[in-house]
């Protein structure tokens, strides 16, 4: 067993492998390999992080350390990232033993196998349980997350490939697939319903007991269908783990060169489009246990129960005939003080401060396809921002993370009666 628990190359017979090995370390220890990594340092000392690390005390190297790229894959680093600074989920993982000591069936044995064993036993929460204390070390070069990606194939199957995916969508699959491997005994035992998409709204929350994943990004929202014919009004309880936030048609065209620019679109009024009633439209008649038939009908959102950690997907991606298009509109956000009371069905029952929010995450996708472009994540660690794109962390000004055309944005729960000042009530 190795200690690192990586994927290891079998060396041949005449020793090929090794004889690689000694050649690069030879290279590495060279006169012009140290040359070119002390004009490296001397870049490095110049850069706009190395001025915020001085400018932050002095710090002599970045608490944060860089996922590699394995082909495609930032979508994957943008969230592990994102994750990883919300805390209670981190430190969760991170005070869990190794999987052989949780379980008197796998001890002295791993529950994950490389490829070269061929074993299909794998457990998504020991992989991942592995990479937030890899990222939690820090260290002065990136962690390649190949044992995770691996079983990311495995249980996921429409991840496989290194084609660009949808960071929102492995997401929900990552966070469903924890959730029920935790409510299994954390021992990687296949779920039934494994390489289904995750349920929407969240269902994983009511279905079985509680997990972390639930106890920390899980909410609730009432909806409430009123007949417009009869009045007869229907509530139901939607459990959520993410919000998904249309940005309202208004503020999606584009102006040209001589247009005056407009008015910003903000977080809140993409909260209001989502909570706000709307009439349903013919081809979402609600069928009326009164009248026996489908009637027209509105429907209004409320949020019952406010999660520990609140995730707002901004849907930047739209079906226009058989092209899917980017929304590129910017979203303005708040770095603190966000405050959900005006959208709870009773504001008055929740405790003081419970409705505020403070950003502690963002995911941002660049180029113009959901198929395409890039994908980095803003993080806030030990009360200073950073910007993670793939194996490059660098420290981030708070007006540079505001500027983000954001697309998943993480919010914490403020967790005491006290209430700094906000960035204005949204």
């Amino acid at each position: 067993i190795y200690r690192c628990d990586d994927f290891v190359v079998n060396d041949t017979k005449l020793g090929h492998v090794q004889k690689v090995r000694e050649h690069l370390r030879i290279l590495e220890n060279s006169p012009l390999a140290v040359d070119r990594r002390t004009k490296r340092k001397l870049l490095e000392s110049n850069s706009p992080t190395s001025k915020l690390l001085k400018d932050n005390g002095g710090a002599s190297a970045l608490s944060a350390m860089g996922l590699r790229n394995l082909g495609n894959t930032c979508f994957m680093n943008a969230i592990l990232q994102s994750l990883s600074n919300i805390q209670q989920f981190s430190c969760y993982f991170m005070e869990l033993p190794a999987v052989a000591l949780r379980s008197g069936k796998t001890a002295g044995r791993r529950m994950y196998h490389t490829r070269s064993q061929g074993d299909t036993s794998v457990s998504l929460v020991e992989e991942l349980r592995k990479t937030l204390c890899y990222l939690w070390q820090g260290g002065p070069t990136a962690f390649s997350p190949d044992s995770l990606f691996y079983v990311v194939w495995k249980i996921m199957p429409s991840f496989r490939g290194y084609q660009q995916q949808d960071a929102h969508e492995f997401m929900r699959y990552l966070l469903d697939h924890l959730h029920r491997e935790l409510q299994g005994g954390l021992n990687g035992a296949k779920h039934p319903d494994e390489g289904k998409p995750p349920s929407t709204g969240g269902k994983c929350c009511i279905n079985g007991t509680s997990t972390v994943v639930t106890s920390i990004f899980g909410g609730v929202l009432q909806n409430e269908v009123n007949c417009l014919i009869c009045g007869t009004e229907s509530r139901k309880f939607d459990p959520f783990l993410d919000l998904s936030l249309d940005i309202p048609s208004q503020f999606r065209h584009k102006r040209t060169k001589d247009q005056e620019p407009g008015p910003t679109c903000t977080l809140r009024d993409c909260l209001c489009s989502f909570t706000d009633l709307e009439e349903l439209d013919q081809t979402e008649l609600y069928m009326c246990h009164r009248c026996k038939k489908r009637q027209k009908s509105t429907k209004k959102f409320w949020v019952q129960k406010l999660p520990k950690v609140l995730c707002l997907h901004l849907k930047r991606f739209h079906w226009t005939s058989y092209l899917r298009n980017k929304v590129t509109t910017y979203v303005e956000f708040p770095l603190r003080g966000l405050d959900m009371r005006g959208y709870l069905l009773q504001p008055e029952e929740a405790l003081p401060d419970r409705w505020l929010y403070d950003l502690v995450a963002v995911v941002v996708h660049h180029g113009s396809g959901v198929g395409s472009g890039h994908y980095t994540a803003y993080g806030k660690r030990d009360g200073r921002w950073y910007h993670f794109n793939d194996s490059t962390v660098t420290l981030a000004e708070e007006e540079t993370v505001v500027k983000a055309k954001a697309y998943i944005l993480f919010y914490t729960e403020r967790p005491d009666k006290t209430t700094p000042e906000t960035d204005g009530r949204l």
